[in-house]
Order: C-alpha cells, then sequence, then structure tokens
C-alpha cells in the first residue's frame, strides 16, 4: 500500500547511507547533495527527473557552495582543511587552509571566499588572482557560521561565544557586534549554558535570522541590536537550518528533530514537520512550496506543501493529483447514521420501524438516522442530563479519592512480613528508575509463595529462639511496622465505615533510622542473648517443679520373640551408629575386621563386607570352640602319660 501511494519525483533521490548537505542550483535545473559513504556528491537533473552524474571525493565534506548558475563551478569545504574545485568536467584544483574550516561564503564582486573555523581569523581567498589575501582579525576565539547579504554584501559571522560580528568587505572593518546569547534568553526559555550560533541567514536588506545552539532562533532588524521575536524550539537542539518564504511572511527553521514553520511577525506557528530520522539540512525550492531535507539516512525526502506556493515546473502534476484529493474527499457510507441493536430499538420504542426505509438491516442490528436516534433518545429518557450530571460528580469524586492516602490491602497470615516486602519494593523502585534496571519480581504476586499469606501454618513465629537470634535489631524496626499496621488497620476500619473521607496526610513520614551500625548491632545480640539465657533458666525452674509434683510411674519395653536382653546401652550404641554418616561407619566396620577394602588392577575400589552372625550362631561356635579346646587338652594329656611310661620301663 505505501508503495502504491508513494510518488518518486527523482530516481534513485539517495545516499547509500547518510545525507549532509543539499542545494538548488540558481536556474532550478539541477539539485545536488553530498553524503556517505563514501564521500561523494550526486547532481540531479530535474528535467529528466533522474540523476545526472556522481563523483566520488577524499574525505568528507563540510559544506559546498554553487557559483555558477548550473553545476558548471562548484566549491568544496572538506574535513582535512582542504578546498576543492570542481568545474563541469570533474575536479579542477585543491588547495588548503591554516585552520579546520566550518562554513564559507562567495563575495560576488570581489569574487573572494571567506572561510570561517577553529580560528580567530577569517581567511580570505581570492579566485580572481588565485591567491590568499590578508585575513580578517576578529575577537572571537572560533566561529562557526557565516554569510553575505545579498543586496549590499555585508559579511557577517556567527562565533562560538554567542555574538554576531559584521564587517564591511569593502574596508576590512568591523561595523557592528550583536550579543545573541543574552538576547535568547527570556521569561519562558530554559538555557542550559553558554549559548552559540549554529545558524545564519540574511533576508533582502536589512533582515537577518540567527539560530543557536540551545534551540532558539533569533530574527533583527539590522538598524536595532534588539531582536524582533524570540522564537524557541522547545528542544535544546542546534538549529541546523533556516530559510525565508516571502509569499506568506514566513521562516522555516530547523533543528534535528522539526522543522518549524512560523510568521516572522507574530511568531505563530504555520505548521511542523517531525521527519522519522534526524535532520542535516533543509532546502527551500525557489518560488514554490517543496521542500527538500538532508537526513540520517538515506532516502531524501521532499515535501510538497500547496499553501506555500505552487509545484515547480519540472512536476507540476503535483498540483493536479492535490486538487483531485480535495475534490474527492474520503467519506464513509454510514457518516449520518447510528448503528442500534433490536434491544436499543426497545429500549427507544422503535420496534414497529423495523421493515420500513427509516431503517437499514446490517449484520445483527439496524442503522437509522442520527437525528432521529437523538430525538427517540430524548423522548424516551427525558432525564438523561440528571444522569449525566451524576456521571459527572461521581467522576469527581473519584479524582478526590485517588488523591488521598492509598490504603494498601494486606494479606491475613504473616501482614508484618508482607508490610516489609512492600517497603522493600518501593525501595527498589526508587533504586532501579535511578540505575535504569528492570524490576524483580515480587514475592507477594509471586503464585509460589501465595500459601505463604493465606496458610496459618505458615506464621513466623517472633518468639521463637533462631528468629530473635538471626534478626538481632528486627525489634526496633518491628516496633515501627506495628504501629504502621495498626494505623492502616485504623484506616481500613474508617474507609470501612463512611463513603466519603476527607483528605489526609501520609502516615509513614517517620524518618528510617540506619539498621546497619556495628555498636548498636553487637549490643542488641548481647541483650537478645541474655534475654534467652533468663528464659531457658525460667523454663528449667518450672519443669523442676513439674517433676516434683509429678509421680513417677513404671515403664514396661516389650522384647521381640528369639531376642534376648542384655542392656539399654546396646540400642543406645545402635542409634548413635546409625547417626553417623556412612564414611564413619565403614570405617568402623574396616576396624572390626567386617569389612575389606582393596584395590584392583583396573583402577577401581573392591569391598568385601562379612555378614555379621546371629546370638544362637555365635554361642554355638563358642561352644564348638571350647569343645574342641577341652579334646585337644585332652589329648595332650594322654600323650604326657603315654611317653610317661615308656620312660619308666625303659629306666626299669
Amino acid at each position: 500500500v505505501d508503495i502504491r501511494r508513494r510518488i518518486e519525483l527523482i530516481q534513485d533521490f539517495e545516499m547509500p547511507t547518510v545525507s549532509t548537505k543539499i542545494k538548488v542550483s540558481r536556474d532550478g535545473q539541477y539539485v545536488m547533495a553530498v553524503g556517505t559513504y563514501k564521500p561523494r556528491i550526486r547532481c540531479y537533473d530535474t528535467y529528466q527527473l533522474s540523476q545526472k552524474f556522481e563523483r566520488c571525493l577524499d574525505s568528507e565534506v563540510v559544506t559546498f557552495e554553487i557559483l555558477s548558475d548550473d553545476y558548471s563551478k562548484i566549491v568544496f569545504l572538506q574535513c582535512g582543511r582542504f578546498v576543492e574545485f570542481h568545474s563541469q568536467h570533474g575536479h579542477y584544483y585543491k588547495t588548503r587552509i591554516p585552520k579546520f574550516g566550518r562554513d564559507f561564503s562567495y563575495h560576488y564582486p570581489s569574487c573572494d571566499l571567506y572561510f570561517v573555523g577553529a580560528s580567530s581569523e577569517v581567511y580570505r581567498l581570492n579566485l580572481e588572482q588565485g591567491r590568499f589575501l590578508n585575513s580578517l582579525q576578529t575577537d572571537a576565539s572560533e566561529s562557526n557560521v557565516c554569510d553575505i547579504n545579498p543586496v549590499h554584501f555585508l559579511f557577517a559571522m556567527g562565533t562560538a561565544e554567542g555574538k554576531v560580528e559584521c564587517w564591511d568587505p569593502r574596508t576590512r572593518n568591523r561595523v557592528g557586534l550583536l550579543d545573541c546569547a543574552l538576547s535568547s534568553v527570556t521569561a519562558d526559555t530554559e538555557i542550559d549554558g553558554l549559548p552559540s550560533i549554529s545558524a545564519l541567514k540574511f533576508d533582502r536588506a536589512l533582515n537577518m535570522a540567527v539560530g543557536t545552539s540551545t534551540g532558539q532562533v533569533l530574527l533583527y532588524d539590522l538598524r536595532s541590536s534588539n531582536p524582533l521575536i524570540v522564537k524557541d524550539h522547545h528542544y535544546g537542539l542546534p538549529i541546523k537550518s533556516i530559510q525565508f518564504q516571502h509569499q506568506l511572511d514566513l521562516i522555516i527553521s530547523a533543528d534535528s528533530r522539526i522543522i518549524k514553520m512560523w510568521n516572522k511577525d507574530t511568531g505563530k506557528i504555520f505548521t511542523s514537520m517531525e521527519p522519522e530520522h534526524d535532520i542535516n539540512d533543509v532546502c527551500l525550492y525557489p518560488n514554490s512550496g517543496m521542500l527538500m531535507t538532508a537526513n540520517e539516512a538515506p532516502k531524501m525526502n521532499i515535501y510538497y506543501i500547496p499553501v506555500l506556493g505552487p509545484a515547480p515546473k519540472w512536476c507540476s502534476f503535483l498540483d493536479n493529483l492535490t486538487e483531485e484529493l480535495e475534490e474527492n474527499p474520503e467519506s464513509t457510507v454510514y457518516d449520518d447514521y447510528k448503528f442500534v441493536t433490536r434491544k436499543d430499538l426497545e429500549n427507544l420504542g422503535l420496534t414497529h420501524l423495523i421493515g420500513s426505509s427509516l431503517l437499514r438491516a446490517y449484520m445483527h442490528g439496524f442503522f437509522m438516522d442520527i437525528r432521529l436516534y437523538h430525538k427517540a433518545k430524548m423522548m424516551a429518557n427525558p432525564f438523561a442530563y440528571e444522569e449525566y450530571r451524576r456521571e459527572k460528580i461521581r467522576q469527581k469524586i473519584e479524582e478526590t479519592r485517588a488523591q488521598r492516602v492509598q490504603l494498601k490491602k494486606l494479606p491475613k497470615v504473616n501482614k508484618e512480613l508482607a508490610l516489609k516486602l512492600i517497603e522493600e519494593e518501593g525501595e527498589e523502585q526508587q533504586v532501579t528508575r535511578k540505575r535504569k534496571q528492570k524490576n524483580l519480581p515480587s514475592l507477594l504476586k509471586d503464585d509460589r509463595f501465595k500459601v505463604m499469606f493465606e496458610n496459618p501454618d505458615f506464621q513466623v513465629d517472633e518468639q521463637s529462639e533462631e528468629f530473635r537470634l538471626l534478626n538481632p535489631l528486627v525489634s526496633k524496626i518491628s516496633e515501627k511496622r506495628k504501629r504502621k499496621l495498626k494505623l492502616l488497620e485504623e484506616l481500613e476500619a474508617q474507609e470501612q465505615e463512611e463513603e466519603e473521607e476527607p483528605e489526609g496526610k501520609a502516615s509513614d513520614a517517620e524518618s528510617s533510622e540506619s539498621s546497619d551500625d556495628e555498636k548498636g548491632w553487637v549490643e542488641e545480640v548481647r541483650k537478645q542473648r541474655k534475654l534467652l539465657r533468663q528464659e531457658e533458666k525460667v523454663k528449667r525452674q518450672e519443669r523442676l517443679k513439674e517433676d516434683q509434683q509429678t509421680l513417677l510411674k513404671p515403664q514396661f519395653f516389650e522384647i521381640k520373640e528369639g531376642e534376648e536382653f542384655r542392656s539399654f546401652k546396646d540400642s543406645a550404641k545402635k542409634q548413635k551408629l546409625m547417626k553417623k554418616t556412612l564414611g564413619d561407619r565403614l570405617k568402623l566396620e574396616e576396624k572390626l575386621g567386617t569389612l575389606d577394602v582393596s584395590d584392583t588392577t583396573v583402577g577401581s575400589k573392591q569391598a568385601t563386607f562379612k555378614l555379621k552372625k546371629s546370638e544362637q550362631q555365635r554361642k554355638q561356635q563358642e561352644a564348638e570352640k571350647q569343645h574342641r579346646q577341652e579334646r585337644k587338652t585332652l589329648r595332650r594329656s594322654a600323650s604326657h602319660l603315654k611317653s610317661k611310661r615308656g620312660r619308666g620301663r625303659l629306666f626299669h
């Protein structure tokens, strides 16, 4: 749709990335624009509605000037202090100025080029003699812009100090000085820092417009040192371009964001335009209502405003297009009709009109004449004004209620914790606004923690030992929070009792004390521990009293079948052993000899367990072992007796 509606006047009217300056030749046939990247100039022939030629340059162009009526003589001021001259065939000559230039103007009677820039001097280059002349010595440290009056050829330059110096080229003397920085400060303007001159333009013989770096445009009569009018753009951006439109006595001023057209006598805004991309330069096509802009984008924009003037000769068809658009305004089919449903007709008492020419069936309802609808509504509901009045009164009451203290609805469980989270959330929001960070989600709004504020089992016990030791200074803060909580509950009760409540002041005006003081923290910890010891002592005494009063009853324990009771120490040992970690138990088993851990050849470990024997097996084994030992002793004694008898016989 955008492509079908778009009118492309000049083919390929664009730059590779950015366009910086745009100008029209004096004969109106050629439009020239400079841009990047790479630095280049493009010339467009309006008679052919296409590009005529393109030339690439060595460095970026600060500004340029067309000296001839067509494209045959052009001067470029480049970034590297170079001044480059082009003729009809292309590059002609290149020279250099001593300091970096920011702007230049051509003095036609003497063929002099005046260069201003990062210097207090104004360099003069004579194109007839082909040499530099004596420069003009100014009081400024640096100069930003310059212009020459087309009628009496007065040379004016805008300085970085916010002043405009006027020089007579014939005598090479300064003839005037305007302090524009002081004049730009009015009761309505807000200025940060000293404004410098960023734009300068003469109009006929006596008028001059000056643009400042803080976004003000000052219109001067050369016979007065005070401005006729001061116009503020209210954006605080430097003025890039100033143009005069004589047909409607308008001044077209532009900064990087907006183009404003306003009456030079009254300062009243005629219209304004805000392009999508930042503006670098604005060019008004002579004697027409066409504007061209150089932007921080590849596409260079063309605007046609019929009120400012007719379309140029090479695109006169634009006038026919605008006339056709005015003759055929787009209007909807049912502009003067009201859509009503069957229920609306019943309320108005107009159901008998269904099927007549007064109602047009459409979708789920009907279209009826808006005048008939208003008449029927007035007859059906004569008290509509009273309803309207009540609605307005209700809206006013709602507005006044919104200005009062906003009550925070706290949950039933863990009210103090919820109040603490709300306060912390408010502090975090202030910090994130300053640091421009994203807000973190709140626990109160998180569904995962919803039960904590609904189920009474999750109520925080502030009297517990763990809570009091972890939060030694919580007592001071909790007291304030309790006071605040009590106040909120009272306000809630008042809100329920009364429908309308007078406006009050915020109750949380107490100054927050710092809880990070080390001494106070240590003292509070000691105090809490002392209190805990005293409470423990009181509990012990109460327990002793209870023990003395109560009689001890014997307790009976049941032993499982197949087990023998030894002592209570074995069960205690088992419980201790079960509380130990697996590593400690393995070490203990290794010591007892029931576990054997050895390294394998692969590099892993091998663990061998020996099962524990039951009590009966152990007793049987001990009896067998004792029986074996007894038999061994009997055998030894029998063999000993036999040996004694043999020795006795031999001796005998």
